[in-house]
């Protein structure tokens, strides 16, 4: 399963609102620090409201402490960032990729995105809008990735049978 990775990630509301969305896919989520925030901050623990418990969540202290981690378990990293010119519907994801995305007001760092094996952008055809929202691309990166592995396929037990139009 894709992971996703912040790296100094700095609002917390947009840190609860991906934990949110790592919950409801089953997701790890990395937080790289130092963050602009304290984990017991309201803002985030609003955004995130009850599914706090149903995160796995992995803080590591540098990005150095995090590179290290994910060399022991192997895997890709991917590169959301503006200054690609890859599309990220361009990648052909893997269960084990890590999707990394970084600050609200810096992007990735360069030494990280350095060690990226792709680095993927989300594609705006309206120039005058410089970026989206942070918890917006890591959900758009995510359901992508998912949608390609196939995780994306089932409804959980119990849910109403999808019909196709």
């Amino acid at each position: 399963m894709p992971k996703i990775v912040l790296v100094h990630p700095e609002i917390p509301p947009n840190t609860g609102n991906i934990a949110r969305t790592c919950a409801a896919t089953a997701t790890e989520l990395h937080l790289v620090e130092p963050l602009g925030f304290e984990l017991s901050d309201r803002y985030l623990k609003r955004a995130g409201l009850d599914y706090w418990p149903h995160v796995n969540l992995q803080l590591h202290t540098d990005v150095e402490s995090f590179c290290q981690y994910q060399h022991s378990i192997g895997g890709r990293l991917i590169g959301f960032t503006a200054k690609s010119t890859y599309s990220y519907v361009e990648i052909k994801y893997q269960d084990d990729d890590w999707l990394l995305f970084g600050s609200e007001s810096q992007g990735l760092p360069k030494a990280v995105l350095d060690t990226c094996a792709y680095r993927a952008k989300i594609p705006m055809p309206h120039s005058s809008v410089r970026s989206l929202n942070l918890s917006v691309c890591a959900a758009v990166g995510l359901f992508e990735a998912l949608r390609q592995i196939g995780h994306l396929t089932s409804l959980p037990e119990g849910s109403a049978s999808h019909k196709q139009p």
